[in-house]
């Protein structure tokens, strides 16, 4: 079974998320992949890729952060509050890494441009396409 990065994952290079990423290939294993450059999501079920969307990830001054991680966490809607924002209602949202999710995002269209506070929006269908084929521990790749 797959086990997640432990301590902090800014400290994977990109060959060890690349080592992480090939395991979860050889597997039968449902996972998520976020590709910061294409600002792209992927629902992989081993090597087979069976879902991907468009997202907007975090901007350079909030950026979303690397690595390879595992939900911890699942809400039909939460309340998302930082510095200078407060989101009431924020559905389908997956905690991946501390404050960093993957949910859907209802105030804006911008999808393919980094535009959040780190994490990975997602058009309101789909995240919820995601919420319910995703479970507690699914992993979580983030990377270039």
């Amino acid at each position: 079974m797959f086990a997640p990065a432990v301590g902090p994952a800014f400290a994977l290079t990109n060959e060890e998320i690349a080592a992480r990423v090939e395991q979860l290939r050889q597997s039968n294993q449902r996972w998520l992949q976020v590709d910061l450059s294409s600002q792209r999501l992927y629902a992989w079920e081993g090597d087979t890729p069976v879902y991907a969307v468009i997202v907007s990830t975090g901007k350079p001054s909030t950026p979303t952060v690397r690595g390879v991680f595992a939900i911890q966490s699942m809400h039909r809607t939460t309340r998302m509050r930082g510095a200078d924002y407060d989101v009431p209602n924020v559905p389908w949202t997956m905690y991946f890494h501390r404050g960093y999710a993957i949910h859907g995002a209802y105030w804006h269209h911008n999808f393919g441009t980094p535009v959040s506070h780190g994490c990975v929006n997602v058009a309101v269908d789909h995240a919820e396409w995601f919420f319910n084929w995703s479970s507690i521990g699914t992993p979580v790749v983030v990377q270039e």
